[in-house]
């Protein structure tokens, strides 16, 4: 595991609530001050994240805005479909969900224009795979359709971007639509953008945002995973917004 994972996974919900939990009850346990309120705060905040309403709100913030076309310099040369979760198999290694669905979106895409498609992702983990050759066997295997390129390299969004150009400049490709998930094309398009590839945004499911209905107070952990998803973006996005 990278320090980068590690620090995402220490200093993100719902592990960092975990922690900050079990210190306010040993602190309390010792009678300090303070430490009941602070293992309460963390449990309530645990169940806030784990809602329909938070985790919607906070994915709703990172959605892109609907937007009229934009004209571009030219127009796309290839499809781009970025790499998100991986799974283990007993092969070794297997695309998420997330990445399925963006490998989705991007085949019926290439069936709709007929353009040629750039995978790209590095190792999520050790033992594991690239992922962009799991993508690429998915491509094939379960949508018949076969990646031109495959990029195994990229460990982040900014390497993605980076690595990608490398690969479809020399090939003489400016424009591209880019496939990620909706909350995470901000940041990806900011970075094809300063990697030197104009991109037409292609968001892969846009939620609703949350009204407050009963139902939206009902945690469920697949919600507390979207609100970790989220939050890591906008950590995201303020890193990369110090760094460029």
């Amino acid at each position: 595991m990278t320090l980068q994972a590690v620090l995402t996974a220490l200093l993100l919900p719902p592990l960092l609530l975990v922690l900050l939990g079990m210190a306010g009850a040993g602190l309390a346990s010792r009678g300090v001050r303070g430490g009941l309120a602070l293992a309460l705060v963390a449990g309530f905040g645990q169940f806030l994240f784990a809602t329909p309403f938070v985790a919607g709100t906070l994915l709703a913030s990172l959605d892109p805005a609907p937007e009229v076309p934009r004209a571009v310099a030219a127009a796309p040369g290839a499809i781009v479909v970025l790499g998100g979760d991986a799974a283990r198999s007993g092969t070794g290694g297997d695309v998420g969900p997330l990445t399925l669905e963006r490998l989705r979106a991007g085949a019926a895409l290439q069936r709709r224009t007929g353009l040629p498609l750039l995978v790209t992702g590095g190792p999520n983990s050790p033992g594991l795979e690239p992922l962009a050759h799991s993508m690429a066997r998915s491509l094939r295997e379960d949508f018949g359709i076969r990646a031109r390129w495959i990029e195994p390299a990229a460990g982040d969004t900014r390497d993605n971007a980076v690595l990608s150009s490398a690969i479809l400049r020399p090939e003489g490709i400016g424009t591209v639509f880019l496939v990620t998930h909706g909350w995470h094309m901000g940041r990806a398009a900011a970075a094809f953008r300063r990697a030197g590839l104009a991109t037409i945004p292609i968001p892969v499911r846009i939620d609703r945002a949350p009204d407050g209905r009963p139902t939206d107070w009902v945690p469920r952990p697949d919600h507390l995973a979207e609100s970790w998803f989220a939050i890591r973006e906008w950590a995201g996005r303020l890193v990369y917004a110090l760094r460029d």
